[in-house]
């Protein structure tokens, strides 16, 4: 078994760099493309709902109807449009002009003022979206109770509540969803990378007749594994750091871990994701076929078995224990820890164990493909 020569490799390293540079679709993957996905991730999903259209119907002309009328279109949550008829909201809502109703009902200031009596409103949502008509809910209901305690105040009484709900929120103390969907998608954006960089590499030196070259030359298999992965894990780590910066200064994410942390969790991914796509290349021999391999590979798992959209504890016992050979749940974990809560070790830990456990599965699957002979 032969040595690894250091010269060897280090001159396998310099073809592959000088193929890197001279060719720009490795330059667009690594850099144009991880920041315009970037941005479509950070401008174009948002979970948070500051502006509900919802419907209002009016029977009462009463001052208390008024009142709650003015609550509800005062509130910076809710976008309140006045319909004449119930059957205009209940078409309004079919066509997903708005997203519920309230009907306020031609009794309601009357009753509201008899002690002991019950004062209904109507709320409908629309329940085809169940996210939604949640938001729709609590939403109103919100408006409710606090015109509630604002009219009892208005009136010299003491509103006594059974239960107070005081919400604070850690590490995101603003609650915007992008501040978890950015680390999130920068673990999308890299699996996509980093598995598209290799998935050509040997694919490619097969296509140009050159791994015929190679298997002449005295190169080993480690060296020649190697060389395919240190010149790209540079080029991901440069682009993985790119990210990082454009969703700290320019889409505003709050950072609060280590360059060091970052580096470390970071290395294991992106060898990770590496070896899948040195793998994929490999074994089809073909650049059309690999990227289209590492594509479906590598996208469709880290957006839905990753945890970064859908609880990995919600998903069927099958499809949590295929989650776990898949680095990018260790990596959405990891980064959602560095960006908003700090580099706290005893979280990263047990991550980056995955992540070495899966960096020496998928590098040693590609070791294995790979041959030294002609077949």
């Amino acid at each position: 078994m032969k040595s690894l020569s250091l010269r060897r490799l280090r001159a396998l390293c310099w073809k592959e760099t000088l193929q890197i540079f001279r060719d720009p679709s490795s330059i667009l993957i690594a850099f144009f493309m991880p920041v315009l996905m970037l941005f479509i991730f950070g401008f174009g999903i948002n979970l948070d709902f500051s502006r509900l259209r919802i419907g209002l119907w009016v029977e009462d002309s009463g001052a208390e109807a008024t009142a709650f009328t003015n609550a509800l279109t005062g509130s910076s949550w809710l976008e309140v449009h006045s319909f004449d008829s119930r059957d205009a909201m209940e078409s309004a809502m079919v066509n997903s002009r708005i997203r519920g109703f309230v009907v306020i009902p031609a009794d309601f200031s009357r009753k509201l003022k008899q002690p002991g009596a019950i004062a209904p409103l109507q709320l409908v949502a629309d329940g085809s979206e169940p996210n939604i008509a949640q938001f729709v809910r609590s939403t109103v209901n919100g408006v409710w109770q606090t015109w509630q305690i604002q009219r009892a105040e208005d009136r010299g009484e003491d509103m006594k509540r059974e239960i107070s709900l005081e919400p604070r929120y850690w590490f995101n103390p603003s609650a915007e969803s992008r501040n978890f969907i950015i680390p999130g998608s920068i673990t999308v954006i890299m699996t996509v990378i980093g598995a598209l960089l290799t998935s050509l590499v040997v694919a490619r030196e097969w296509e140009r007749g050159t791994m015929e070259a190679l298997l002449a030359s005295p190169v080993t298999r480690t060296e020649l594994l190697l060389s395919k992965i240190l010149p790209y894990y540079v080029l991901g780590m440069t682009s993985l750091m790119i990210c990082v910066a454009v969703a700290h200064w320019v889409l505003r994410v709050p950072f609060r871990g280590s360059i060091a942390s970052l580096w470390v969790v970071g290395s294991f991914f992106l060898l990770s994701v590496l070896g899948i796509g040195l793998a994929i290349s490999t074994g089809m021999k073909n650049q059309f076929n690999a990227a289209q391999a590492a594509l479906n590979a590598a996208f469709l798992p880290a957006v839905m078995l990753s945890g970064f959209i859908y609880e990995i504890s919600s998903m069927p016992p099958i499809l949590r224990g295929v989650t776990h050979v898949i680095p990018a749940r260790y990596f959405v974990s990891s980064m959602q820890t560095i960006f908003q809560a700090g580099p706290l070790w005893k979280l990263l830990l047990p991550d980056i164990l995955m992540l070495m456990v899966t960096t020496v599965f998928f590098i040693g699957l590609t070791a294995k493909l790979t041959k030294r002979r002609m077949e």
